[in-house]
C-alpha cells in the first residue's frame, strides 16, 4: 500500500526555518516523482515544489530562493527545507506522488497524498 506521511511542521517566527519530511512506503521512491503542496485557509491547494525520478526540480515562483526540495531514496524520504519564512507561508503542507517518474503542474495528476502538516508563521 502506497503511503506518504508528512512531519516537521510547527509554529515559527517570521524569518525562521523549518524542515518538512515526507516519509514514503509501499513503493520504490527512486522511480517516482514527489511534489510538495500547500493549502491556506480559504484558498486552493497550490504546488510548491516537485522532484522527479531524475532529480529534476521545479519550484513555484513564490518560493524560489527560500525553499529547497531534496530526496534520500535510501531513507525513502523527501524533504522540504523552508527558510526565511513569511506569514503568507502559513498553510497545511502536503506531499504527494504522481506515481509516475514525471512531475506535473496539475494537482489532480498527483494520485496519492499524505495527511498534511501544519506550518504557522507568526510572531
Amino acid at each position: 500500500q502506497v503511503q506518504l506521511v508528512e512531519s516537521g511542521g510547527g509554529l515559527v517566527q517570521p524569518g525562521g526555518s523549518l524542515r518538512l519530511s515526507c516519509e514514503t512506503s509501499g513503493f520504490t521512491l527512486s522511480y517516482y516523482a514527489i511534489g510538495w503542496f500547500r493549502q491556506a485557509p480559504g484558498k486552493e491547494r497550490e504546488g510548491v515544489s516537485c522532484i522527479n525520478s531524475y532529480d529534476v526540480i521545479s519550484y513555484a515562483d513564490s518560493v524560489k530562493g527560500r525553499f529547497t526540495i531534496s530526496r534520500d531514496n535510501a531513507k525513502n524520504a523527501v524533504y522540504l527545507q523552508i527558510n526565511s519564512l513569511k506569514p503568507e507561508d502559513t498553510a497545511v503542507y502536503y506531499c504527494a506522488t504522481t506515481h509516475e517518474f514525471w512531475c506535473s503542474d496539475t494537482v489532480t495528476a498527483f494520485t496519492v497524498w499524505g495527511q498534511g502538516t501544519q506550518v504557522t508563521v507568526s510572531s
